[in-house]
């Protein structure tokens, strides 16, 4: 898996009785769960649906006279959509930039691979700070995108020497594997409850240990050709599911922009929500890049 995305859980928007709040205590018997980041697990963000659903919401009875869905009026101190588009923009902007530049000043060799390493390492270890923070900070999210950048803009550059014009396909299948899951979660096909989200972060917890133990295996030369990540058919199931994960991941992330807009979150949220989509987006296009290579090298 990629080590520069190690986050499990996600801090986000609390729950209660099944529809978000901010900032608010969990109600007698009931709990309140908190969540954030990205891939690839984390604790039950999604409380049973029932009860009254706008119980700790400010602006729920407003809302329940009219009989319309809660919606927090804009303000200066609310996250918009807008909010989030332009922190997502700035935040994978920075990633595109990182990529370009490593593309261009550092050549495909022992030492930029090296480099290419010790850039996730850090990505991840500043992912970890920011998921461990109480609250966002933008230069700590732009600082990860950054490292982040240089990372993928390496093994980019790798891919294309090894497989022509992989990175390009693998850009093309994260946009179309983004905007399907988007075009899903939109119509509803989708809903995200809390039996789902088990299931999915359950499938997920497995698929991490079961990749490290793989990784493990590979190191101590008892896995030949990667193991489970190899160049083969079974790497290309594995990829397939890790592609399907980060899809997964995608919901829950919709969701929790979705929430925050509709029920007041405070705007700083706007940089969790980009930080978590940027994690999410460069794991699908990891293993979209592998996937490519893969499926290249069988011709």
């Amino acid at each position: 898996m990629r080590s520069s995305n190690p986050v499990f859980s996600r801090r986000g928007f609390s729950r209660d009785n099944g529809y978000a709040g901010f900032n608010t205590a969990p109600q007698a018997g009931g709990a309140a769960v908190g969540t954030q980041g990205n891939p690839y697990a984390q604790g039950d963000p999604y409380a049973q649906q029932g009860g009254n659903p706008y119980a700790t919401n400010p602006y729920a009875q407003q809302a329940q006279q009219y009989g319309a869905p809660p919606q927090a009026p804009v303000s200066t101190g609310r996250m918009t959509m807008d909010d989030v588009v332009v922190r997502s923009a700035m935040t994978l902007g920075t990633v595109v930039i990182g990529a370009v530049l490593a593309w261009a000043l550092l050549p495909v060799s022992s030492t930029s691979y090296g480099l290419a390493v010790g850039a996730a390492l850090v990505a991840m270890v500043l992912g970890l700070i920011q998921s461990f923070k109480r609250k966002a900070s933008p230069a700590l999210i732009l600082a990860y995108a950054a490292f982040e950048g240089v990372f993928l803009g390496v093994i980019s550059e790798m891919f294309n020497t090894a497989w022509s014009g992989a990175p390009f396909q693998a850009v093309l299948g994260t946009m179309a594997v983004s905007g399907a899951t988007l075009l899903v979660y939109k119509a509803g096909w989708i809903r995200v409850t809390a039996r789902y989200a088990r299931i999915g972060l359950t499938i997920a917890i497995a698929f991490v240990l079961v990749m490290a133990v793989n990784l493990l295996l590979v190191v101590f030369g008892v896995a030949e050709d990667g193991g489970l990540r190899s160049m083969g058919p079974l790497g290309a199931i594995v990829g397939i599911l890790a592609i399907l994960l980060g899809a997964f991941f995608l919901t829950l992330d919709f969701k929790q922009i979705e929430d925050g807009v509709t029920y007041g979150a405070p705007k700083e949220e706007a940089w969790l929500a980009a930080f978590g989509l940027t994690m999410t987006l460069v794991w699908i296009y990891v293993e979209m890049l592998r996937l490519v290579a893969i499926f290249n090298s069988s011709d």
